[in-house]
């Protein structure tokens, strides 16, 4: 016996050894799929920490040029094959403005480790988006650097979604040799910019992709960053150093003021807001100023009056909206709100928020044409924000040149994001799967709203056969504060493009090590919605997600 288990034992390691052998020599193989137009490098990796089991590893260059101004552009991807592949390829979209190559293993807000597409057998691509952060080095940019490559018009255009035009084939193709089996089922995943592309995907190329996993997107990305300048201007109204402006008391006294109005229009106080449409109709901010000047449990009506200008978003002179208004939600006090909006950690920004040093630096050199050549320090980009006109300068996001011939607009949204449709992308039997936080300070789920409203409306209310919109209470932007950021959306969408199984709610639970979370959060599970259904209290252990339903208020 004992000698049989021996022999079992080293028959199995001989046949991974040879299997091991087979990959090796497979990766390798895909070099010979180099030419003057793709450049290839292969290496096989054990498993790590993010990607559970073997893969080869492809590196690719397939776009070498030399911008107007000298610089070196390349359009860079890499491509990872795992072990136990299911038949399906995921292009992973970048999350921010390129510049270098995120680790291609598929993963999203919401997911465990286990849970990455790489781990679900995908073959999983994410690439540079047409530009390499290195090549500015030595650029007088400051901290704008990243988004020099705006001021190249090929390079924008890469970023826009060329660069994933390019790859996508190359990838299926390497893909599919390396397995000696076709792709049965292409993805897209996408958060952020990445969501932006994953739905220029769905319009432009609605054939490329079967199901579309797409998170806080910024699909309306130049308008969106309309709103940087807008709150600076209303945070200089309470004090010129916006790092002043609201302490963590104030947004912690919002956030409570909040909760205490609005927390139990879900049938339970638990620090999340579910039912967020009727809290906007009941949460008055006005209510919130100090009445007089011994008042302590209140705010003054500058800060209150920054506050609804803020949320409101951007309008022109003729009080035209420019991009949309946002929610009043929990997230007020997280450290990513306040991080975009208020203060940073980092020394190098001098504690400025990102919308200071990555929103100008985006507005100026990325979507206003002809691009404005601020400098990337802070002095040069915190007048660009104080002096924006909104009836001078918005309309740059529209405009075009002799040299970017194609405005920002319509060149980096969706061509049908005013009124969508998504008829070739329904009619390939596309399946899309689209979650925003109501507390995002970068990208407004109001935007998201009125896109799936219009959608739904012109799809005279079928909008749900091939699209569902979930909105997650209290998560700012991509993850963290007062919510319940743990739920796994892959897998739903799998089930709907490869099983025609559509998803219904989805189980969201609070991340342990969330330390934002307040006590009676830990440890709570709750279904996430598909619009415009949200969660309420129906009976039972309030831990527990099946203690809730879906409804919708009429």
């Amino acid at each position: 016996m004992k000698r049989f288990l021996i022999s079992s034992i080293a028959l199995m390691a001989f046949a991974m050894s040879n299997q091991v052998l087979a990959d090796a020599m497979q990766c390798q193989a895909l070099r010979s799929q180099a030419s003057d137009k793709l450049e290839i490098k292969t290496a096989m990796y054990a498993p790590t920490e993010q990607v559970r089991t073997a893969y080869c590893q492809v590196q690719g260059v397939v776009n070498r040029r030399i911008g107007k101004d000298g610089t070196f552009y390349t359009t860079r991807f890499e491509l990872r094959l795992p072990y136990g592949w299911q038949g399906r390829l995921a292009y992973q979209f970048d999350t921010a403005f390129g510049g270098e190559i995120a680790p291609a293993v598929g993963n999203i807000t919401g997911l465990t480790v286990n849970q990455y597409a790489i781990n679900q057998g995908f073959a999983v691509v994410s690439s540079n988006e047409g530009h390499d952060n290195d090549a500015f080095k030595k650029a007088a940019g400051g901290l704008s650097k990243p988004f020099l490559f705006g001021r190249d018009a090929t390079a924008r255009e890469e970023f826009a979604y060329h660069a994933m035009v390019k790859i996508v084939p190359i990838a299926q193709a390497l893909a599919e040799q390396y397995y000696g089996a076709p792709v049965q089922y292409r993805y897209g995943i996408g958060q952020a910019n990445g969501g932006r592309t994953a739905m220029v995907a769905a319009s432009r190329f609605p054939e490329m992709f079967d199901g579309l996993l797409i998170a806080s997107p910024g699909f309306n990305a130049p308008k969106a960053a309309l709103q940087h300048p807008w709150d600076y201007q209303a945070l200089q109204s309470i004090q010129p150093d916006i790092r002043s402006s609201f302490s963590d008391r104030d947004l912690e006294y919002i956030t409570r003021r909040l909760i205490q109005q609005c927390d139990d229009l879900d049938g339970v106080s638990d620090d999340l807001i579910f039912a967020i449409d009727a809290c906007q109709q009941r949460f008055k901010p006005t209510a919130l100023v100090c009445k007089s000047e011994f008042d302590r449990d209140c705010l003054s009506i500058e800060k209150i009056g920054a506050l609804v200008r803020m949320h409101q978003g951007p309008h022109n002179s003729k009080n035209q909206t420019l991009y949309t208004s946002w929610p009043y939600d929990t997230g007020l006090q997280s450290n990513n709100w306040r991080g975009w909006k208020i203060a940073s950690k980092l020394d190098a920004w001098q504690h400025m928020p990102a919308s200071v040093v990555i929103g100008a630096s985006a507005l100026a050199n990325l979507y206003s044409t002809p691009y404005q050549a601020v400098k990337g320090d802070i002095y040069s980009l915190t007048d660009f924000l104080q002096s924006f006109d909104f009836d001078r300068d918005a309309g740059k996001i529209f405009a075009t040149s002799d040299e970017f011939t194609e405005s920002t607009m319509s060149l980096m949204t969706p061509p049908d994001a005013v009124k969508p449709t998504l008829t070739q992308f329904k009619q390939h039997g596309g399946k899309l799967i689209v979650f925003h936080g109501n507390s995002d300070p970068v990208f407004s789920v109001q935007d998201t709203v009125r896109w799936y409203d219009f959608l739904d409306f012109g799809l005279a209310g079928k909008a749900s056969d091939f699209v569902r919109f979930y909105r997650v209470p209290g998560m700012p932007h991509q993850q963290g504060g007062l919510s319940a950021d743990q739920f796994d959306m892959l897998q739903p969408l799998v089930n709907w493009v490869e099983q025609q199984r559509p998803p219904r709610e989805v189980i969201a639970a609070t991340r342990a090590n969330n330390p934002e979370l307040t006590s009676r959060m830990v440890g709570l599970k709750r279904p996430l919605c598909p619009y415009p259904s949200y969660a309420r209290y129906r009976q039972g252990d309030l831990h527990l997600a099946s203690s809730f339903q879906c409804v919708v208020t009429k």
